[in-house]
């Protein structure tokens, strides 16, 4: 940042928003900090003219730093900002994940890498609805640029964001969403691209048999038919996998023990190709490309299914791994929500909101980096010795006499002592 005032102001925003109080809004904010006025503040974040750009960069060189490679995921996901009154840029009437019901809020759409369990918010753009783009007057007010002020689609920004982040030389080697953003359009744009996938799909999306063929079809009367069709229906994907039991994976130890959950998979031929008027069932979709389908049964019986472009040769645990992945960016929104304040924002612009999410983004990175660096710090110390009595028994070190119970004069039962907890990345 060319200007020294916003020099200055970059790192008490990023501050403010790490530091202590429940509430991170710029009035809060500015209050405590030291030699700060609110108009200052508030100015640099809503109104300054200043370019976000070189800090976007900056913000995709640390995280591919911190945890890209081709062994990270990028998941792609929104979240919800609930939002009071109407002149707050994209605040309208939707489906809000954090309250699971439809209400008056924001959708950000976003992009977080991850790798060892370890995430990095690295996107963060403002869905704006129809209620908005409708009205370019209510979008001139909000400050809405005038290149975005057109409609688009939530596939259509998580492509755009995608591609910035590649170009700002972000590392990754599967792009993971929900089924939101399972649809043909998204994923063939991640094809053409050269990326693996894994995207949640709807149980009643049709797909063709793996095998399926194109044939000429016999032409009942007149002139034969020019045109290649399927020697076989599509059918639903639940339909398809009807008869696989699937048998249990699992893919990660949890808080509450391991994780697993009954997987089955199939290669398929999804029905996402052009459309081709096929006899009497009318326009139909093509046979595209061959993928895997995955389908996920939980202990309570609900069912989940997935697409994937992983090589043939991937295992089932492998894919239910790679599917499974995607939590971790929930955990970055709750993170950046309850400790950052990304959702305390009560500006109405676009340039402020957008700013903030950048700042939240960036303090979320720092944090990261302190706590890798910790990690490593941990992992270079020297083991502690163990006791000569825990060398003797053969315990681990952390069990001592203490954790005994002596429950009658001859019984000696051992208690159950977990490590201390360390707060670190496993």
């Amino acid at each position: 940042m060319s200007h020294p005032a916003r020099r200055a102001m970059c790192p008490l925003y990023v501050a403010g928003l790490i530091g202590l109080g429940d509430r991170k809004s710029v009035q809060p904010m500015a209050a405590r900090a030291e030699g700060v006025s609110y108009d200052r503040l508030h100015h640099f974040i809503a109104a300054g003219i200043w370019n976000e750009a070189p800090l976007q960069r900056a913000l995709l060189g640390e995280a591919d730093r911190l945890v890209g490679g081709l062994d990270a995921i990028l998941v792609v996901d929104d979240t919800a900002l609930p939002k009071k009154g109407n002149r707050s840029v994209g605040v309208a009437p939707q489906y809000a994940t954090t309250l699971g019901k439809t209400a008056n809020c924001q959708t950000l759409m976003s992009l977080t890498l991850a790798r060892g369990e370890v995430p990095v918010a690295v996107g963060l753009a403002l869905f704006l609805p129809d209620t908005w783009t409708s009205d370019p007057d209510r979008m001139i007010s909000a400050g809405v640029p005038e290149g975005l002020r057109a409609a688009r689609t939530k596939l259509e920004i998580a492509v755009t964001e995608i591609d910035r982040v590649r170009e700002g030389g972000v590392r990754f080697g599967c792009v993971l969403a929900d089924a939101g953003y399972g649809a043909a359009p998204f994923r063939q744009a991640l094809s053409e691209r050269g990326l693996s996938w894994a995207v949640g799909i709807s149980g009643r999306s049709k797909v063709y048999p793996a095998n399926v063929t194109m044939i000429f079809p016999v032409a009942g009367r007149g002139r034969p038919r020019k045109r290649h069709v399927p020697d076989q229906i599509s059918v639903a994907a639940e339909t398809i996998l009807a008869d696989m039991t699937g048998r249990s994976v699992t893919w990660r130890r949890g808080t509450k023990g391991r994780l697993r959950a009954r997987f089955c998979a199939l290669r398929v031929r999804m029905a996402d190709g052009s459309t081709q008027r096929i006899g009497a069932m009318g326009n139909q979709h093509l046979p595209g490309d061959e993928v895997w389908l995955v389908r996920e049964e939980r202990g309570s019986g609900e069912r989940k299914y997935y697409l994937s472009n992983l090589p043939a040769e991937a295992t089932l645990k492998q894919l239910a791994a790679t599917i499974k992945a995607r939590w971790i960016c929930e955990q970055a929104h709750q993170q950046m929500k309850e400790e950052l304040g990304l959702d305390h924002f009560e500006g109405r612009s676009w340039t402020g909101l957008h700013r903030h999410a950048l700042m939240t983004m960036m303090a979320y990175a720092f944090l990261q980096s302190r706590r890798l660096a910790t990690a490593g710090r941990k992992k270079k110390s020297p083991a502690r010795r163990p006791s000569p009595r825990c060398r003797r028994s053969g315990r681990p070190s952390w069990i001592t006499s203490v954790g005994r119970r002596r429950d009658d004069a001859r019984t000696v039962t051992p208690i159950s002592i977990c490590h201390p907890k360390t707060n670190l990345p496993k």
